[in-house]
């Protein structure tokens, strides 16, 4: 009787009572059934990371692949504008070099003119004096027949120079 009187004997009792209505109930079911629950969510999110982690994945190679995809055009296009470059600066050195031999022969060729014209303009200034002087030299000596033979025979060779 000393154990019924005992709080501690009253307390287990209560225990055992309680763990025994809890059974009853099934509430060690609905535990198991919520940490089942639990466990379920807890793989599903894991296996939606792991879905979106081999997405990332497949996103950034393809990103990468992209990246180098561009580098590589970049570095074609950089080379082609290089060599395109390099043709103008080459049809523009060869434009250049070709005018300036035009000029160059022009210039040649107006100087080769300038040189023949004032060649034919001291050549008739020498022709026109040497007339000159020969016509006073002739005026001061030729008188009568000399004088007219000479003008009938520059008459002639006039006429004959002229057709």
């Amino acid at each position: 009787m000393a154990l019924l009187q005992a709080p501690e004997t009253w307390v287990a009792a209560a225990f055992v009572i309680f763990i025994g209505v809890l059974i009853y109930v099934g509430v060690h079911k609905k535990i198991v059934e919520a940490l089942d629950q639990r466990a379920a969510k807890i793989k599903a999110d894991l296996d939606e990371a792991r879905r979106l982690r081999e997405e990332a994945a497949q996103l950034l190679a393809e990103y990468q692949r992209k990246q180098r995809d561009a580098e590589r055009e970049a570095a074609a296009i950089v080379t082609e504008a290089k060599a395109e470059a390099e043709r103008v600066a080459a049809e523009a050195r060869a434009k250049m070099e070709d005018f300036v031999a035009r000029r160059t022969k022009l210039a040649q060729t107006k100087i080769g003119q300038a040189e023949a014209q004032a060649l034919t303009e001291v050549r008739a200034a020498a022709a026109d004096a040497a007339v000159a002087a020969a016509e006073r030299i002739l005026v001061q000596t030729a008188k009568g027949k000399v004088a007219d033979d000479l003008v009938v025979q520059g008459i002639a060779d006039a006429k004959a120079k002229l057709n």
